[in-house]
């Protein structure tokens, strides 16, 4: 007669096994995103000084200065002096643009949030 009363009912079994693997499952999520935390740091060897970025984004500057001053001297000269240059003219458009865009999206990568 005690028996049933001694005996935990299938509904509190129940319970039990699901507190018990949410706990592990939770125990287990938490290992999973603490790996993904420490992925942050970058290796010695592919690290670079910020010295070394502020170099590298200075020099493609000076390029790109170079590239919109020719640029604009081709149109010029296309304009004012007659000259045919359309195709340098465009080669050295397409070369400024694709600079600019590599430029800023390193600037942004390297820099943000300042």
């Amino acid at each position: 007669m005690l028996l049933p009363l001694l005996l935990p009912t299938p509904l509190q079994a129940a319970q039990t096994a699901a507190t018990a693997s949410g706990q592990e499952a939770r125990h287990s999520s938490e290992a999973v995103m603490q790996q993904f935390a420490g992925d942050d740091e970058i290796a010695p060897e592919r690290r670079i000084e910020t010295e070394r970025k502020h170099q590298i984004l200075f020099l493609m500057g000076i390029v790109l200065l170079v590239l919109v001053l020719a640029t604009g001297g081709m149109g010029v000269a296309m304009v004012v002096f007659d000259k045919n240059v359309f195709v340098a003219h465009m080669i050295c458009a397409g070369l400024t643009m694709t600079l600019a865009a590599v430029h800023a999206a390193t600037a942004i990568a390297w820099f943000w949030p300042y």
